[in-house]
C-alpha cells in the first residue's frame, strides 16, 4: 500500500492542467479530503460532495464563542497516537506540526478522580482502594487462589481501565477473561520492573506487555482485540493539535482546486460499466452527478440508507453487517476552569454511573471568555441510552451527575452553554466508529478485505476499511489504498469475489 510520503508528490496542487478522468468523492471527512487531496495531485479531476454543511466528518471541534483564543471541546477524534505515522505525515505536510502537543488521557492527571466502590477517589489515593477491592473480587470468584502482590497490582489497575473504557456489555466477559486467562500468566511472569510508586502499587501495563509480548497469545479474541484499543487510549504517547482538531480537515480542504459542494447529501448511487451516477438533494433541488469513477467515505450505516445500484450482493451483505459502536459526548462551556482549584490541570476522571469519562481541556486562551469541559464521554450501550434522550434532557442529565463530583458546577452563571453530539443519530455519520471486539486476526483481515473492496469503478474508504478502526490513522489508511486502487483500475477486470461472510462480532 502506498504511504502518505509516495502519494503526496512535490508539486503543488496549482502546477498541473487538470484534465484526467473525474472522480466523485463522497464524504469530506478525513478520508475523502486525503483521496481527493492525492487523486487532484495524480491528474484526476475531482469533486468533492459533503451533505454536512462543514467538513470534517467525525473530526469535530465545537467552539464556544468566534475568533482565536475562543474555548473549545473536542465532540470528535481528540487524539492521535504518536505512532499513527500516516496521520503524522498529513500534519507534517500541511504544517501543523508545530501545533502538535501531548495529550493527556485517562489516569494520567493524579489529582483527577477515580470512582470505586465506596465513591470518588483522587488517583493518586486509588492504589490502595483498588488492590482492596481486587483481592475481594478474587476471593469471591477464585477462592485460594496464590497470586503475589505484582499480579494483584497489575490484575487491579487493568480491571480499572476495564470499568472505565469497557462497554457495559463488554465489563463483565472481560473480567472474567482476565481472572480465568490472563493473571494466571502474569503469575509466571516477573512484572516487579514495571511496579511504581513508593509502595509499588502501580503498574505500567504498558510497559509490561511490550516487555513480555507473549502474554497476549493467551488472552482470548475478545480481550486481545479489546487490549489494543485500551492500552493505546490510557497510553503516554498521545498527542493532540493546539487550536483544534479540525485544523487538519480545514488544511487539507484548502489545498483542493476541484469543488467541494457542502450542503449535498448524496442519496443513491448507481454502479455503471464505464461510468458512476451520484444523486444528491441540495437545498429543494436534486441534482445529479457522472463520473468516471467514484470513492465513497461515509460511514456505512449512512451508506445503508442510500439507493444502491450495480453493487454485487457480497458488497451489499458488508454494508450490513460492519459493526459501529455508538459514541456520545457532552461539553460544557464554564465560566472559568474551577478543576484548577482541585489542582487538576488535564487528563481525565472516571466518573462511571451514566457519564462514565469526564476531560478536562488545556485552557489556551483567555480565561476570562471561560473554559470548556468535556463532562462526558460515553460508548456502547450506555452512549445509545444518553443519545436517545432529548438534547436538553440528556444536558441536565450530565449536569446533576457531574454535579456530584464537581458542585462548583451549580454554582450561579458557572455554566454558560451545554453543547452535546450522539454520533449514532448525527445526519451523514448515523455511527459512532467501527468495533472489531471480540473477532479474532482471520476475522477481522475478512472484514478489511469485503468493506474496503470496490465494485466496478465504485471505491471505498473510512476507518471502516482500515486496520485502524476508530482513529484517524485508519481514515488516511484507507485512502491511501483506495487512491492506489483507483489509479490501477483497468475496466472490464473485477477484484476477486470474497465468498465468505464475517461472523458478527461477539460482543456488539
Amino acid at each position: 500500500m502506498l504511504d502518505a510520503t509516495e502519494v503526496w508528490h512535490a508539486h503543488t496542487f496549482d502546477s498541473f492542467e487538470q484534465a484526467g478522468p473525474s472522480v466523485l468523492v463522497l464524504g469530506a471527512g478525513i478520508s475523502g479530503l486525503v483521496t481527493a487531496c492525492e487523486l487532484e495531485a495524480l491528474g484526476y479531476r475531482v469533486e468533492v460532495l459533503e451533505g454536512n454543511t462543514r467538513i470534517g466528518g467525525r473530526i469535530h471541534t465545537h467552539r464556544f464563542g468566534p475568533g482565536p483564543g475562543a474555548p473549545f471541546a473536542e465532540l470528535g477524534a481528540m487524539r492521535i497516537p504518536a505512532h499513527h505515522h500516516r496521520t503524522l505525515e498529513y500534519i507534517h505536510r500541511t504544517g501543523l506540526d508545530e501545533k502538535l502537543r501531548t495529550f493527556r488521557t485517562l489516569l494520567s492527571e493524579e489529582n483527577a478522580f477515580l470512582r470505586t466502590g465506596p465513591g470518588f477517589l483522587r488517583i493518586r489515593d486509588a492504589a490502595g482502594p483498588l488492590g482492596e477491592n481486587f483481592r475481594r473480587e478474587l476471593e469471591q470468584h477464585l477462592p485460594g487462589h496464590h497470586y503475589d502482590d505484582g499480579t494483584v497490582v497489575f490484575g487491579a489497575w487493568l480491571t480499572a481501565i476495564v470499568d472505565a473504557v469497557a462497554p457495559p456489555d463488554l465489563r463483565a466477559e472481560l473480567r472474567e477473561d482476565l481472572r480465568r486467562q490472563l493473571l494466571d500468566l502474569v503469575a509466571r511472569t516477573d512484572v516487579s520492573a514495571h511496579l511504581r510508586g513508593s509502595a509499588g502499587d502501580r503498574v505500567d501495563l504498558q510497559a509490561v506487555f511490550a516487555a513480555h509480548p507473549w502474554l497476549r497469545t493467551g488472552c482470548s479474541a475478545r480481550l486481545n482485540s479489546f487490549l489494543d484499543d485500551i492500552l493505546t487510549e490510557t497510553g503516554p504517547a498521545l498527542l493532540r493539535l493546539e487550536g483544534g482538531m479540525d485544523q487538519l480537515p480545514q488544511r487539507l480542504a484548502a489545498r483542493l482546486r476541484g469543488p467541494l459542494r457542502l450542503g449535498h447529501r448524496v442519496t443513491g448511487v448507481e454502479v455503471h460499466g464505464d461510468h458512476v451516477l451520484v444523486r444528491a438533494r441540495t437545498g429543494t433541488r436534486s441534482v445529479v452527478r457522472r463520473a468516471d469513477f467514484a470513492v465513497c467515505t461515509l460511514p456505512f450505516p449512512a451508506v445503508r440508507r442510500l439507493r444502491l445500484r450495480g453493487l454485487d450482493p457480497d458488497k451489499l451483505s458488508v454494508l450490513a453487517e460492519v459493526d459501529y459502536c455508538p459514541a456520545t459526548k457532552v461539553a460544557v462551556h464554564c465560566r472559568e476552569p474551577f478543576w484548577w482549584q482541585h489542582g487538576i490541570r488535564g487528563g481525565a476522571s472516571f466518573t462511571g454511573g451514566r457519564i462514565r469519562q469526564t476531560y478536562y481541556p488545556p485552557v489556551e486562551g483567555d480565561t476570562g471568555r471561560g473554559a470548556a469541559l468535556l463532562a462526558s464521554y460515553t460508548i456502547g450501550e450506555e452512549a445509545d441510552l444518553m443519545g436517545r434522550l432529548p438534547e436538553r434532557r440528556r444536558h441536565r442529565l450530565v449536569l446533576r451527575e457531574l454535579a456530584a463530583l464537581h458542585p462548583e458546577l451549580l454554582a450561579p452563571g458557572m455554566v454558560l452553554d451545554v453543547v452535546s453530539v450522539a454520533w449514532d443519530r448525527a445526519p451523514w455519520a448515523w455511527g459512532g466508529c467501527t468495533t472489531r471486539w471480540g473477532k479474532g486476526p482471520e476475522q477481522c483481515e475478512e472484514e478489511i478485505r469485503r468493506a474496503s473492496r470496490p465494485c466496478g469503478r465504485m471505491f471505498f474508504a473510512g476507518e471502516h476499511c482500515s486496520s485502524a478502526p476508530a482513529w484517524i490513522e485508519g481514515a488516511v489508511e484507507s485512502a491511501l489504498r483506495a487512491v492506489e486502487e483507483v489509479g490501477a483500475y483497468v475496466p472490464g477486470r473485477r477484484p476477486p469475489a470474497v465468498t465468505g461472510r464475517a461472523n458478527p462480532a461477539g460482543a456488539l
